[in-house]
């Protein structure tokens, strides 16, 4: 098990990827802290008990992450019940909200922009003192290929989610000499919990029309983060893997 003993944080947490990579890094021996916001509580615990079912070690911790303070107290409390932080994973998001830039005021553009950039930096900037006291650490984030592929009408999520990149590759530079690493992972149209008519008949379309045949289950994606956050990814960082079956391409 690549991850055994290293504990991980993951933003969102709670369902779809962020549930996913909870398993998955657990799965491969980490302690894992499922962090989401308090309307997803019960989902939380949900995939604490999984995880404990299996045999493995988890802890559920309620903050928004959004909140430098309630960051900080999540990065205390993974501490102070595991000894360490190894591993953070910024899943949670804002998500698109699609409007033409004709249709868009500064407010609504600025919100998301700051939202989705929130999301990264407080987590980081709480779980930096740790990592750089250990010499070592992974960051992955979830970003979107809307940063480098422009996707009509979604101006505002693409902006920020290239803005994320960029941060993401800072991250690796300055944190670099102190062992840190930090990469960045961006999928494309993903399964969610909620299968509607219309999302199912969404994803067969948009799995026609990807080289692999399909849309990407939140296991595939969880993979690819557990992957960037283990020992066989020690000499990657500011790297950027679109995990969307071939639909775009680096």
């Amino acid at each position: 098990m690549s991850l055994l003993g290293k504990v991980a944080i993951v933003t969102g947490g709670a369902r779809g990827v962020g549930r996913a990579t909870c398993l998955q890094l657990a799965s491969q021996g980490a302690k894992v802290v499922v962090s989401d916001d308090s309307r997803h509580r019960l989902d939380a615990e949900s995939v604490v008990s999984e995880i404990v079912a299996r045999g493995g070690e988890a802890a559920s911790m309620q903050a928004n992450v959004r909140s430098a303070e309630e960051m900080a107290r999540i990065a205390a409390d993974t501490v102070s019940a595991f000894g360490r932080i190894d591993v953070l994973v910024c899943n949670a998001r804002v998500g698109a909200n699609a409007a033409a830039f004709a249709e868009l005021s500064w407010e609504r553009f600025e919100r998301q922009l700051t939202e989705e950039l929130k999301a990264a930096f407080e987590p980081t900037k709480a779980v930096i003192p740790a990592m750089m006291a250990q010499h070592s650490g992974r960051i992955v984030y979830l970003s979107g290929t809307e940063g480098k592929d422009p996707t009509p009408e979604y101006i505002a999520f693409g902006t920020a989610m290239g803005g994320l990149d960029a941060f993401a590759r800072y991250i690796a530079q300055e944190f670099g000499p102190s062992g840190i690493s930090a990469n960045v992972v961006a999928p494309g149209f993903v399964r969610s919990d909620e299968r509607s008519a219309i999302a199912e008949e969404e994803a067969r379309v948009i799995g026609s029309f990807t080289p692999l045949g399909r849309i990407a289950e939140p296991e595939d994606v969880a993979e690819v983060i557990a992957f960037l956050a283990g020992d066989g990814a020690r000499f990657l960082t500011g790297t950027y893997t679109p995990v969307t079956g071939g639909l775009v391409m680096e």
